[in-house]
């Protein structure tokens, strides 16, 4: 699995929903962020009637052999709870608090189809608990307040099937579950949160074979990828075009060999982001409003200090890009 040619449509997966526009903690669609492939924990999946998900599950197709061997990695986001008190004489005022992120992945071991038909893989994974204090000083040195960054316990699993469905077509199954343990499952999402899977995602990749798309099918295989049941998911060709070795199943509708403009300057957050629109209304906040922005996060930050350093030239070519010109072909009357 060529990681590095599908790194920047996997991290655009990854991050979808992180900080949305106008990027401020105190603005309404970035206090309840992560709509999109949230995995909460059972329990409270349960509490809640079922509404929010605690597993999802990849179908997809594969031409291969007895030699095709299958590798699959699943990559969410931990949140991280990040609360800032500063000193002052009157004592201590709180400051402020924000959810963070820590990129997780899962490899399972790579193996071949035939193996798995014969028995499946399920790949148990857990990441613990953390918490970090940071100590802020001022100009003189001394201490002025603190940044204290709290992770909760998450643990899940993996199930990995494969069936023969015809010679030389196999289907893949794989299975994501959040385990966690949660307490006061009717406890608000925030706290869920802490113990969610986040824009959880599987890539898959196979060598000496080759993956079936599921949105436009060879004819001779559109009844069997109609018979994919993915639910949570939606599994996509990606990498360069034409290329069939590796598998997104991201928890956004995309097509086959979804690509980030190469006009892009960088990350907005946003799966479905107009650059231009976005680079120019962070360009007319008001100098409290970057503060905020700024203050936020790191990447929050850097977005800010990207923006503000774009020299013209650049934002013009985000404005008016034409792609696939094709001639027209004449009717006739």
């Amino acid at each position: 699995m060529n990681m590095k040619s599908i790194a920047a449509i996997a991290n655009a997966v990854l991050y979808e929903g992180y900080m949305l526009y106008p990027y401020r903690p105190s603005s309404v669609k970035n206090r309840q962020r992560f709509n999109f492939g949230v995995l909460y924990p059972r329990t409270y999946s349960e509490a809640q009637g079922g509404s929010d998900a605690w597993s999802t599950q990849t179908e997809c197709l594969v031409e291969g052999c007895s030699r095709t061997a299958l590798e699959i990695k699943v990559r969410f986001l931990k949140l991280v709870a990040r609360v800032t008190d500063s000193q002052s004489q009157e004592g201590n005022i709180p400051g402020c608090s924000w959810q963070e992120a820590v990129e997780c992945e899962v490899t399972v071991p790579s193996q071949s189809l035939s193996a798995v038909v014969s028995e499946s893989i399920s790949c148990p994974f857990s990441f613990p608990a953390r918490e970090e204090v940071e100590v802020l000083r001022d100009e003189s040195g001394a201490a002025a307040g603190r940044i204290v960054r709290t992770q909760g316990f998450v643990q899940g699993k993996i199930q990995v099937r494969t069936q023969q469905v015809s010679n030389g077509l196999f289907k893949v199954n794989v299975l994501l579950e959040n385990l966690t343990a949660f307490e006061g499952a009717a406890e608000k999402r925030d706290k869920a949160l802490m113990r969610s899977l986040v824009s959880a995602h599987t890539l898959l990749g196979v060598t000496d074979g080759q993956f079936v798309s599921l949105l436009d099918p060879p004819k001779e295989f559109v009844g069997w990828a109609a018979a994919c049941h993915n639910v949570g998911t939606w599994p996509v060709l990606v990498g360069a075009e034409g290329e069939r070795d590796t598998m997104l199943a991201s928890p956004i509708i995309l097509y086959d060999y979804p690509q980030i403009a190469p006009e892009s300057p960088g990350d907005l957050f946003d799966g479905a982001e107009i650059d231009e629109i976005l680079s120019l209304r962070i360009l007319t906040m008001t100098d409290d409003e970057k503060r905020e922005m700024r203050n936020s996060d790191e990447r929050a930050r850097k977005m800010l200090e990207r923006t503000e350093s774009l020299p013209m030239e650049h934002l013009m070519k985000l404005h008016g890009t034409l792609r696939e010109l094709r001639s027209l072909k004449e009717e006739t009357p």
